[in-house]
């Protein structure tokens, strides 16, 4: 667990009061997004995210298998976080960290509920053989939300996936099936102020943390409320606002990443 200096603590959250931040930014704010594709050539799609310094590297691979029981019309879909150790001194060698299968699983959960990858059209033979998906994301730098940076590395990767039929003797390739995805925003508390895009010195003496994903039309898709601390109704709007206005934009980024325009 991060301890956190009590000088800096309390530097932080006096210029939070004062409507400063450490580097500068309005609250609504997010740092620098960058967004490459095509990064890793043996994956079925991949892409880095930076968020400032805060590095996200995802990689899609695609294997034939069986669907689950529950589930026999609909490809399966797999993610995994590795938090690697140079990425930050707090990330350890070893089984996955709680902090890795959370990230996973929320990915996971915003991809798989959002619905963003059309799993039924990834049946090869229904209740036999269908695709399976695996999302691993790889954390390389870590300098705060690693939720925003490791969902949009997802998404671009997911984007820009070729499914590898012919590579398994089921026809011509061709693009995963996807709709328009959901952008994910998260903003943290620190005593009563509420900041987007945490950097790390700020993410780890927050008191709540809300991540609201948006789509296309402005509609609500995902909620992830993370740490013990509580929000009021008022900050709840505020954090869904920031997360429409600051989705807007990254949408366009992620677009042109991958060479679309928004529909």
């Amino acid at each position: 667990m991060t301890v956190v200096p009590a000088i800096k603590r309390d530097y932080i959250t006096k210029l939070a009061e004062q409507g400063k931040r450490i580097d500068g930014r309005n609250f609504d704010h997010y740092r620098k997004i960058e967004i490459e594709t095509g990064i890793v050539n043996k994956a079925e799609g991949s892409a880095r995210v930076h968020i400032g310094n805060t590095q996200v590297l995802v990689g899609i691979k695609m294997d034939v298998g069986e669907p689950f029981p529950d589930s026999p019309n609909m490809g399966v879909l797999s993610t995994a976080a590795e938090l690697v150790p140079l990425a930050s001194p707090d990330f350890e060698s070893g089984p996955p960290r709680e902090d890795a299968i959370e990230l996973a699983r929320v990915v996971d959960r915003g991809v798989r509920e959002s619905k963003v990858v059309e799993v039924e059209k990834l049946v090869i033979t229904p209740g036999e053989k269908v695709w399976v998906l695996f999302i691993d994301i790889h954390i390389l730098d870590y300098d705060g939300n690693l939720f925003d940076a490791a969902s949009l590395g997802a998404l671009a990767a997911l984007s820009t996936t070729i499914v590898p039929a012919k590579r398994f003797e089921l026809g011509e390739d061709y693009p995963l099936p996807m709709i328009e995805p959901p952008i994910s925003c998260t903003a943290v508390k620190i005593n009563n102020v509420v900041l987007f895009d945490p950097c790390y010195d700020e993410e780890v003496i927050a008191d709540v943390r809300l991540t609201v994903a948006t789509d296309y039309n402005g509609d609500i898709r995902a909620m992830q409320k993370g740490l013990n601390g509580s929000l009021t109704k008022e900050e709840i709007q505020k954090v869904i606002k920031g997360a429409l206005d600051n989705g807007q934009e990254i949408r366009k980024k992620l677009m042109h990443s991958i060479g679309k325009k928004n529909v």
